[in-house]
């Protein structure tokens, strides 16, 4: 994605966040005078590619974390989940907020390909965690390595759906910092558990 693309990406996704997805149609944005009509002929020849260039965008600052904050490299394995969760909550409503999960029902198939990468993305960098973990005596050695993957994945993607966390009910930060809390808890060593609550104690978690 371009920076020009990107920066587009950015300012309509803003404006979905604040008036829903239904003000971000290509033909409702050619009549808004925040848009440029060019940049928009530009990039997108239609609904399909404007959603699918939304939820892209969705998932390279999603995937930038991990990058970002070296998940596959020299840190612990619970210390760089921990940092790694704690910018996903706090960034939630950039990566994933409940508007884009309407997409689901209005471009079903666009939204499960989206869905697909995201989980796929995902569950590779669990199991990497998770295989870290267990070589530091950090997580226990007799857990499944897929299906606490596959657990971890149901787990966020329910908090994903806005019809199981209405987000004007519930903060998405705690829903989601307590769900991860009840993961590394479920699979520590008692070594993990003491480093894991020593570091939330010193971050006020």
């Amino acid at each position: 994605m371009t920076k020009e693309l990107s920066l587009l990406v950015d300012s309509i996704r803003a404006l979905a966040n604040d008036k829903g997805i239904e003000a971000v149609t290509l033909e409702k944005l050619y009549k808004n005078p925040d848009f440029s009509n060019e940049l928009l002929s530009k990039h997108f020849k239609n609904n399909d590619a404007l959603v699918k260039n939304i939820l892209e965008s969705e998932r390279n600052k999603f995937e930038v974390i991990f990058v970002d904050h070296n998940f596959d490299g020299y840190f612990d394995a619970i210390d760089i989940l921990f940092t790694v969760s704690k910018e996903m909550a706090g960034k939630f409503y950039n990566l994933s907020p409940s508007v884009t999960h309407k997409y689901k029902g209005l471009y079903p198939e666009i939204y499960e390909d989206h869905l697909k990468k995201r989980v796929d993305f995902i569950y590779m960098k669990i199991q990497v965690n998770l295989q870290k973990g267990i070589q530091e005596g950090l997580y226990r050695d007799d857990v499944s390595i897929e299906l606490v993957a596959r657990r971890y994945i149901s787990r966020l993607l329910d908090l994903h759906n806005p019809e199981n966390f209405p987000p004007e009910e519930f903060s998405f930060s705690t829903l989601f910092m307590q769900m991860f809390d009840s993961f590394v808890t479920s699979i520590a060593t008692d070594k993990g558990i003491k480093y894991y609550n020593e570091k939330k104690k010193a971050t006020k978690l």
